[in-house]
């Protein structure tokens, strides 16, 4: 019988939308090309190779290893690239994605990633085209709002300040902004301006957002409104913090 993994408790809006990201079942709402992707995320010009640490892999004679004949090496990997990364600033005011999700999505849909977290940015460091594809699939996603959603490489600050009086995360350093009904930035994720606007598209409404949000919080869906995240919540902490997951 086929297994469906089970990935997070709970019945709510909320429960569901962080199942869908854990489990890379999110909807496409809109379509970044490659060129302006690698334009937003300013490790290299557009249209250039991708730089690398080693040759090919298939040119480099490694020993036999039964390991390397089980495993698969990512393409960017095989080629070689050297390691690079694309770091994300999430609004706490029904942002799609919080950073955690972030990292779940990356960890358990990608191979060769390495996500951090921290309390307002999330990180995804990998080899630069296979980082590329994770960084283009969440920006194409319903996991992205570009109203509510930012990619920051430095300056991360505003996750928490109230919005700006046209419904968009305050940046610091203004590396997009709304201009007519969509989202357009022309500066890469650390702040450096690109020769381009390039369209992140619109942003989503009031509704759209508190619908797809994987935010918990009072005045939409509040966490002690889903009565299994709470009792599995507990749980979790009761058997970390007091059995150091060994309950005798």
């Amino acid at each position: 019988m086929a297994y469906t993994p089970q990935y997070y408790p709970g019945s709510t809006s909320v429960a569901e939308n962080r199942r869908k990201h854990m489990s890379n079942n999110v909807e496409k709402l809109r379509e970044i090309s490659d060129e302006d992707v690698t334009a937003v995320l300013g490790h290299r010009a557009p249209g250039t190779d991708y730089p690398s640490t080693h040759p090919p892999l298939a040119e480099m004679g490694e020993p036999d290893c039964p390991v390397r004949q089980m495993v698969t090496p990512t393409p960017g990997t095989a080629a070689g690239d050297r390691v690079r990364y694309v770091q994300w600033a999430d609004s706490m005011y029904n942002a799609p994605a919080t950073p955690y999700w972030r990292s779940y999505h990356a960890a358990i849909n990608h191979r060769g990633v390495d996500p951090g977290t921290l309390s307002g940015r999330q990180v995804v460091e990998a080899r630069e085209r296979d980082m590329e594809a994770v960084a283009k699939e969440q920006i194409e996603t319903e996991m992205t709002c570009p109203g509510l959603a930012g990619l920051r490489g430095a300056t991360v600050h505003g996750h928490s300040c109230r919005l700006q009086e046209d419904g968009v995360m305050f940046d610091m350093i203004d590396r997009r902004r709304l201009e007519g009904d969509v989202i357009i930035q022309d500066k890469d994720q650390v702040g450096v301006p690109i020769d381009r606007k390039v369209n992140m598209g619109k942003p989503m409404s009031s509704a759209e957002a508190a619908k797809r949000t994987t935010f918990y919080r009072v005045g939409n869906v509040a966490f002690r409104d889903d009565a299994e995240v709470v009792e599995w919540t507990q749980r979790i902490w009761e058997l970390r913090s007091v059995y150091g997951y060994q309950p005798k």
